[in-house]
């Protein structure tokens, strides 16, 4: 088969040059040995599946581009993929919620090798895309860990089970088996203002980026075995964008980037035991660390002791994140059906140490530094899958098997001055105190919150846990040489929740060489998580530049019962895409669109008044001004279009590909779900502000444009990736619109020698920044505290880098 042939199974690679990517994969593999998510059959290809798959080649985008995390990798590559960076919105500043076609960050399944990855134990919250869900933490593994990503764009529930309502993202970890290779990356911010002195920063060069990463493939044994090892050190420092105090006044003084230093360490090992029976494991551990600014306390502020802070302070969210994977499984026959026996284990772990804070009722005796507890997430699936292809028609494939999956999530303890109020005489404060006791602000006579400033602990150590069960068959027929069809069906059942069947239909038609239709039916679901279920946290929030305390309540607490929240039950979903596939061999082009109704979406309530709670539980809770909960709270309908274009011609003796890659996704809030109980309480049950953090969850439009051209040992690389507008909704009620910006890359690279490759570049070459929000930055209108909130576009504005490639 001839590469410029070849090079169309790509199709659903954005922004990047696609036969480049194939014939890198060629010398490695034959074509027909590439996994393809999405389906069983071990013959499929992407070029003839019948949902529109990408397929990225992380090496090769990696090479061209300022990332070093595959969130932000992804973000700039794929159209209908968007992460955000977070800046004041607690453990979110340390990962990145990704979403796909809008939905929310838990509604994509993240597979590693094809087998299920545990999720992230954080809850998002605040400000953050996606507030109210839990979600997979992509950026636990590292780039030179990572062959491949593969992105199935379409529901894939029955397929999958949970959380793949609006796709599956497949990572494929490196399995070369010999030499070594390295990559050495340093970049940094050049700070300047966007116009006329608006934004300031500490330095002139910030968010300096040091990264490391070496893999390492061996031979194990003589009948094919291997091992391939990779480390990665990744050490980044703040990149703070603020008001210009000379022109406007802003209640938070380190909005930003904040600090991460990460260490990776990932094995992929294959060892053939005997003839027919293989062993393989993947291990995989990392430790972050993430410093992050929450908002300023100011000297007169409730929450300061002057003594001890004379003009003020700004707490820091130290994170640690500690991930570890263990997949372990066997591959052998067992009359004619290739068979896959496996267990899947993972941990995530989050503490938080909070620094240069105070618990202001324990005065200029209060620690400046506690430890604030945390939470972690325990996932162990074992399971199996069996495939063989029968001589029917042009062919069939039967795959079947069954999971059994085991989680638990805990939250961890902080100690008590990280999260208690303490009365004059340093006792703990209960419903009971006297007024006259509780320690208040002489300034301003308020009572001073307990706990530590900027993340109060967390107050009770809980662990809750959960099973479930499920089997599947996934089936694909080819009818004719130009026609097939799918048909899959999955049978899941939860201990805490019942039991839900899913299927899906999908079919392709090539009705000529050249031109093929493809589309698909399905329904889905997604459990609610055990931290949706479970959570519980009192914290304090700025709120209009006034400091508030929120009790987010678990769903089966007593507030929430008394409020009429009901209890969580799955969300469904209905899918359908409809799309065409077209190549000439130099042209190529994709164009699939989509339609997803969810009902009973899980996501936060507004904030509940103390007011509209019952007088019994106002006077058990005296201390909080506000609640919200968890809830299935809404029905949404997403429809859009995926269309990708990519065109190679030889010039000169170079070769040119452009890309140019563009997803459109509108989404709607069809219902929202409210008890009788909350009767005359919608506004407050969901905002018109928290309906329009769910629709920003992706701008309307992204478009890619990518300008590669190769020429002997050189090559420059040209990216421009476009968002489209975001509206948001700030404290006072007021719109805050994002127009909309364009991004620009450019990068160049050489070859110097077989073994080592220079590539220098910038990203966001003309220092673009989110539309800035002025008119109210005194008061602190925007979520973040800061002049704009965090939008798909980033905020760092421009960055240089280098990054040196070689092996040996």
């Amino acid at each position: 088969m001839k590469i410029k042939y070849i090079s169309i199974i790509f199709l659903g690679v954005s922004a990047f040059s696609y036969a480049q990517q194939v014939k890198d994969t060629l010398k490695e593999s034959k074509i027909d040995e590439v996994a393809i998510t999405g389906s069983r059959n071990k013959k499929r290809t992407v070029v003839n599946t019948p949902v529109p798959i990408d397929i990225i080649d992380i090496k090769q985008v990696s090479q061209s581009t300022g990332q070093v995390e595959i969130n932000q990798l992804l973000q700039f590559s794929a159209p209908s993929f968007n992460s955000n960076k977070q800046s004041g919105s607690d453990g979110a500043d340390a990962v990145d919620p990704a979403t796909l076609r809008g939905l929310g960050p838990d509604q994509t399944l993240l597979l590693l090798n094809g087998k299920r990855y545990h999720q992230s134990s954080l809850i998002n919250l605040f400000g953050t895309k996606g507030r109210g869900n839990t979600g997979y933490d992509m950026n636990t593994i590292p780039i030179g860990a990572i062959k491949r990503v593969e992105v199935l764009r379409d529901g894939a529930s029955a397929q999958y089970g949970s959380d793949a309502i609006a796709g599956v993202i497949n990572v494929i970890l490196n399995d070369r088996n010999n030499g070594f290779e390295g990559n050495l990356f340093t970049g940094m911010n050049l700070f300047k203002s966007p116009g006329n002195n608006d934004v300031v920063s500490d330095h002139k060069v910030d968010g300096t980026t040091f990264d490391f990463n070496g893999n390492l493939g061996t031979k194990i044994g003589s009948k094919g075995g291997f091992g391939n090892f990779t480390v990665e050190f990744i050490n980044k420092d703040y990149a703070i964008r603020n008001a210009n105090p000379d022109v406007y006044t802003s209640p938070r003084q380190r909005f930003g980037d904040a600090k991460a230093q990460n260490i990776y360490f990932f094995g992929n090992i294959e060892v053939p035991l005997s003839d027919g029976l293989k062993f393989y494991s993947r291990q995989g551990f990392s430790h972050r660390n993430t410093k992050a600014y929450a908002w300023t306390r100011t000297p007169d502020a409730d929450g300061n002791i002057p003594e001890v802070y004379p003009t003020g302070f700004n707490p820091v969210e130290n994170t640690s994140i500690t991930d570890f994977t263990f997949d372990n499984g066997l591959k052998f026959k067992v009359a004619d059906w290739d068979v896959d026996f496996y267990n899947a284990f993972g941990n995530n772990r989050f503490t938080y140490q909070i620094d240069n804070t105070i618990n202001a009722t324990l005065g200029v005796k209060s620690p400046t530094s506690f430890n604030a507890g945390g939470h972690s997430l325990l996932q162990n699936t074992t399971g199996f899958n069996a495939v063989k292809q029968f001589k029917v028609l042009e062919g069939l494939n039967v795959a079947f098997g069954s999971e059994f999956r085991y989680e638990k999530f805990d939250i961890i303890k902080g100690e008590e001055a990280s999260y208690a109020m303490y009365d004059i005489n340093g006792n703990l404060v209960t419903p009971n105190t006297p007024q006259n006791l509780l320690v208040t602000n002489p300034s301003s006579g308020n009572v001073r919150p307990g706990g530590s400033q900027g993340f109060p602990g967390y107050s009770t150590d809980t662990g809750n846990s959960r099973n479930n069960f499920a089997a599947y068959v996934d089936t694909e027929l080819d009818v004719t040489k130009n026609w097939m069809i799918s048909i899959a069906g999955r049978f899941e059942n939860y201990n805490d929740f019942g039991s839900t069947l899913n299927g899906k239909f999908a079919t392709r038609y090539a009705i000529t060489p050249q031109f093929a239709f493809r589309g698909s039916v399905s329904t889905g679901f997604r459990a609610p998580s055990l931290a949706q279920k479970y959570y519980s946290q009192q914290f304090t929030n700025f709120q209009g530049g006034k400091l508030v305390t929120i009790q987010l309540a678990s769903n089966d607490s007593n507030i929430a019962s008394s409020l009429g929240i009901p209890q969580l039950k799955q969300e469904t979903s209905v899918n359908g895409s409809a799309g065409f596939t077209f190549n000439t061999g130099k042209f190529t082009a994709t164009v699939d669109g989509y339609y997803i109704r969810v009902k009973d979406r899980i996501v936060l309530t507004g904030y509940f008044a103390q007011a509209d709670l019952p007088e019994k539980v106002q006077e058990e809770n005296p201390f909080i001004d506000q609640v919200q909960f968890f809830s299935n709270a809404i029905d949404t309908k997403t429809k859009g279009v995926d269309v990708i274009l990519s065109y190679t011609e030889n010039i000169g003796s170079g070769k040119l590909t452009a890309t140019l890659a563009g997803n459109y996704n509108d989404m709607e809030i069809t219902k929202v779900n409210t008890s009788e109980q909350l009767a005359g309480k919608e506004d407050t049950y969901l905002s018109a502000r928290e309906k329009a953090f769910i629709l920003a969850s992706a701008p309307k439009t992204k478009v890619n444009l990518n300008l590669n051209y190769r020429l002997n040992k050189f090559n420059v690389n040209l990216q421009m990736v476009r968002f489209d507008k975001v509206t948001l909704i700030g404290y006072d009620d007021s719109e805050q619109v994002y127009n909309p910006k364009v991004t620009t890359d450019l990068s160049f690279g050489y070859e110097f020698c077989k073994n080592l490759n220079l590539t220098l570049g910038s990203k966001n070459l003309f220092n673009r920044y989110p539309t800035l929000q002025t008119t109210h930055v005194s008061d602190g209108n925007t979520e973040a505290g800061g002049i704009f909130d965090p939008v798909q576009m980033g905020f760092a504005g421009r960055q240089v880098f280098a990054r040196l490639n070689f092996k040996f």
